[in-house]
C-alpha cells in the first residue's frame, strides 16, 4: 500500500472504468470501483485485491445515493484525491426527429445529472485536503457532428464545457480538471446504444482499428501523474482510422 490518495472510478464494471482501475491499482492507488453490476465489481476486486479495491454498487442518477456512499467509504479509500467520471452510454441511432424521449432522458440522467451527483459527493473532501483531480470522460462527439448523434454529442459537450467552467470555479483550491475525449473504441458502448444487437454493434467497427479500452486509461493515469504545477485540460484521442465523426479510412497494410 502506498500514501497516495485514493481514486473513484465510475462505471468501472467494464470498458473504459475498468480498464482504469486495472491501470491506477498497479500504482499502487487505492481505488473505489463504482458501477451498478455488483458481480463485476466484486470479480474485479477480488482479481485485483480487496485491499485495494473496493466494490461499490450505486447508480449514479440517484444522488442521495452517491452523496451517501461517498460519504460512508471505509479507510484508506475515504481519503478521496482522484475522481474519474466515467459513467455514461448512448441511446439510439436515430436522426433527431424519430428519436425516443425514453433514450433522451436516458441520456441527460446518467451522462449529465451523473456526473453533477458525482462532482458535488467528491469535492468536499479534496477541498478539505487543498488538492484532487476531477478527470471526465468526454466524447468526440461534443465537437464532431454525426448523424444520430444528436442528444449524446449535445450532453458531451455539456461535459466539455463543465471542465472548463469546475477549472475556473475552483481557482486557487488546488483541485484540477482534466477532460479526456476518445473517438471511437471498442466496448460494450455500442452493444448498449443498440439495445444488445450484437450484430449491429459489430458492424460499427468494419474495417477500422478503434482504440481501446486501456488506451484511454493510459491518458487518465497520465493526466493524473503530471506535477502539481500542470493541468491537462483536456486530451482527445482518436483511432489513426478516423478523422472525425464516424468517417473511417481504414488502414492500408504496408508493402513488404
Amino acid at each position: 500500500m502506498t500514501d497516495l490518495p485514493s481514486a473513484i472510478v465510475t462505471g468501472a464494471s467494464s470498458g473504459f472504468g475498468r480498464a482504469v482501475v486495472e491501470r491506477l491499482v498497479k500504482t499502487g492507488r487505492p481505488v473505489v470501483a463504482l458501477a451498478r453490476r455488483t458481480e463485476r465489481l466484486t470479480e474485479l476486486a477480488d482479481r485485483l485485491g480487496h485491499d485495494l479495491v473496493h466494490p461499490l454498487t450505486v447508480d449514479v442518477r440517484d444522488g442521495d445515493a452517491v452523496a451517501h456512499a461517498f460519504g460512508d467509504l471505509p479507510a484508506p479509500f475515504s481519503d478521496v484525491g482522484v475522481l474519474v467520471n466515467n459513467a455514461g452510454l448512448s441511446k439510439g441511432f436515430g436522426p433527431i426527429q424519430d428519436a425516443e424521449l425514453r433514450h433522451w432522458r436516458e441520456m441527460v440522467d446518467t451522462n449529465v445529472l451523473g456526473l453533477l451527483h458525482c462532482v458535488r459527493a467528491a469535492l468536499p473532501v479534496m477541498l478539505a485536503a487543498g488538492r484532487g483531480h476531477v478527470v471526465n470522460i468526454g466524447s468526440i462527439a461534443a465537437v464532431y457532428p454525426y448523424l444520430g448523434g444528436n442528444v449524446y454529442g449535445g450532453t458531451k459537450a455539456f461535459v466539455h464545457q463543465l471542465s472548463l467552467n469546475m477549472r475556473t470555479d475552483l481557482e486557487g483550491s488546488g483541485i484540477r480538471v482534466s477532460c479526456i475525449a476518445p473517438g471511437m473504441a471498442r466496448t460494450e458502448f455500442a452493444l448498449t446504444r443498440f439495445d444488445g444487437d450484437q450484430e449491429r454493434a459489430d458492424a460499427l467497427y468494419d474495417g477500422s482499428d478503434p482504440l481501446t479500452p486501456q488506451d484511454i486509461a493510459e491518458a487518465v493515469e497520465w493526466c493524473i501523474s503530471q506535477p502539481q504545477r500542470v493541468n491537462v485540460s483536456l486530451i482527445e484521442l482518436m483511432p489513426t482510422d478516423q478523422p472525425f465523426g464516424l468517417s473511417f479510412r481504414p488502414s492500408q497494410p504496408k508493402e513488404q
